[in-house]
């Protein structure tokens, strides 16, 4: 007779290998690079751009944001839907600011320019929401 004890073990062993395969599957990795551009007060360039990686991304967990889905896996849509939390996002966790000004005849021309290095995110995707993670 076997003691439950034995089958305990091997059930736990079953769950968590089922449980981390789910993970795995439904996580991927994403590259992800910003530009902003402001001239004079006024907003020039905006460029975000996302990639799926295409080697495993090394690096700690850092900040997460977690986003509304609405059940897709589409990363790109669901930026797109929540553009404002994503952008602050980023922001947190850092951007490089780069601003000149020249005087040319007493007419001041100023240029700002923000920009994400390429930076990997894992992003998480569920039913109802997608949790993004910056690797460090």
């Amino acid at each position: 007779m076997r003691s439950r004890d034995g089958n305990h073990s091997i059930t736990l062993r079953i769950f968590s290998i089922i449980l981390l395969s789910s993970l795995v599957l439904n996580a991927g990795e994403y590259l992800i690079s910003y530009k902003y551009v402001v001239k004079n007060s006024i907003l020039y360039n905006e460029h975000l751009e996302i990639s799926k990686s295409m080697k495993k991304c090394n690096g700690n967990p850092a900040q997460f944001l977690i986003l509304t889905s609405d059940g897709t896996k589409n990363f790109k849509n669901i930026i797109s839907k929540n553009s404002e939390k994503f952008i602050s996002f980023i922001s947190k966790i850092g951007l490089n600011i780069q601003s000149t000004q020249k005087s040319i005849n007493n007419q001041l021309n100023a240029t700002t320019i923000m920009t994400l290095k390429t930076s990997c995110f894992k992003v998480d995707f569920n039913d109802n929401f997608a949790k993004i993670t910056h690797l460090k």
